[in-house]
C-alpha cells in the first residue's frame, strides 16, 4: 500500500471511527475491494488528510455538500463523524443554513430531520455509557 493510503486509513479512523472503518473492511469482497482502495486513497488520503484547513471544517464542508447533493445515508455518517471531528450541532446547523439558501429549502429541511435524528441517537448512546 501507498503512503496515501496508509495516511488516508489513519484519517478515516480517526474521522468515522475505528469501529465503522472496521466494519466497512469486513464487509468488503472482491467486488468492491478496489473501490474501498480507490476512497481510501483518494478522499481520505488526498483529501481528508491535507492540513490547509481543519477536520471540523472540512467536517462542515462535507455535510453541506452531502445535505446539498441529497446524499442522505452519507451525510448521517458524516454528522456522527462530528463526534471526532470538532464540528459541534450550531456548526452542523450553520452549514445546512447555507443549505438551505444555495441548494433549497427542501434539501436542508431533510438534512436537518436526518442531523436532529442523528443526534438523539448519538446522545442515548453516551447517556448508555454513562
Amino acid at each position: 500500500m501507498s503512503d496515501t493510503y496508509t495516511d488516508g486509513m489513519a484519517t478515516r479512523r480517526r474521522v468515522l471511527g475505528a469501529a465503522h472503518v472496521d466494519r466497512a473492511e469486513s464487509e468488503k469482497t472482491d467486488f468492491d475491494s478496489p473501490y474501498q482502495a480507490l476512497i481510501t486513497e483518494a478522499a481520505w488520503g488526498h483529501v481528508w488528510s491535507r492540513k490547509t484547513i481543519s477536520p471540523r471544517e472540512r467536517s462542515m464542508l462535507t455535510i453541506a455538500l452531502l445535505a446539498g447533493l441529497g446524499n442522505d445515508h452519507e451525510l448521517a455518517m458524516h454528522i456522527r463523524a462530528t463526534a471526532n471531528t470538532g464540528a459541534s450541532p450550531d456548526d452542523v446547523l450553520e452549514a445546512l443554513l447555507h443549505v438551505a439558501i444555495y441548494a433549497g429549502v427542501p434539501r436542508a429541511n431533510h438534512a436537518i430531520k436526518i442531523a436532529k435524528e442523528t443526534f438523539a441517537m448519538m446522545n442515548a448512546e453516551r447517556e448508555g455509557d454513562a
